[in-house]
């Protein structure tokens, strides 16, 4: 029996190192070159691979051996649930990601989302992991930035709930 998972509700996967391997060996401590990753999904879960959309039917581990761009289908954030400003940053991040063939207009949206976010933030903590996440994707490294975007957001979510005036959309 196939069973549809949802985006929204996969939170299983999770990205480990890989043991050290013998030297020589493609990841291995004293290795040129990066470690070996590797990734466990359940059946039905998706991971987004260098663009590319990979669907398990059962239980897997995934080993990444070189350079690669990937998204856990559990860290994907879908259009409805951006709902603030860092929020509606991540998924412009994320689409970097997702569609790599088209990340120039997505960092077009990004370099003018970070300009209205370092016009209007006056938290400093928020102000600088902006300007931490603007270097993380000017270097060519999104997965980070997002990693740092998924940090901020419950500083966010604290200055929406105690503000007057919630730009929050219900």
């Amino acid at each position: 029996m196939n069973k549809h998972v949802s985006p929204k509700v996969v939170a299983s996967s999770r990205a480990v190192e890989d043991r050290p391997r013998a030297p020589g060996k493609p990841g291995a401590k004293g290795a040129a070159g990066p470690k070996a990753m590797q990734i466990s999904l359940r059946a039905g879960e998706r991971i987004f691979v260098n663009g590319a959309v990979l669907r398990v039917d059962r239980k897997v581990t995934l080993q990444l051996l070189n350079e690669v761009t990937f998204l856990l289908e559990s860290h994907v954030m879908q259009v409805e649930d951006t709902t603030t400003p860092l929020r509606q940053l991540y998924f412009v991040v994320q689409s970097m990601l997702m569609d790599p063939l088209d990340v120039s207009a997505a960092k077009m949206v990004f370099a003018d989302q970070i300009n209205g976010l370092m016009g209007s933030l006056t938290s400093e903590s928020l102000r600088t992991g902006v300007m931490a996440v603007a270097d993380l994707v000017a270097a060519g490294r999104a997965y980070e930035a997002l990693r740092t975007i998924r940090g901020l957001l419950p500083i966010e979510d604290s200055i929406l709930e105690t503000s007057p005036i919630s730009t929050k959309v219900a």
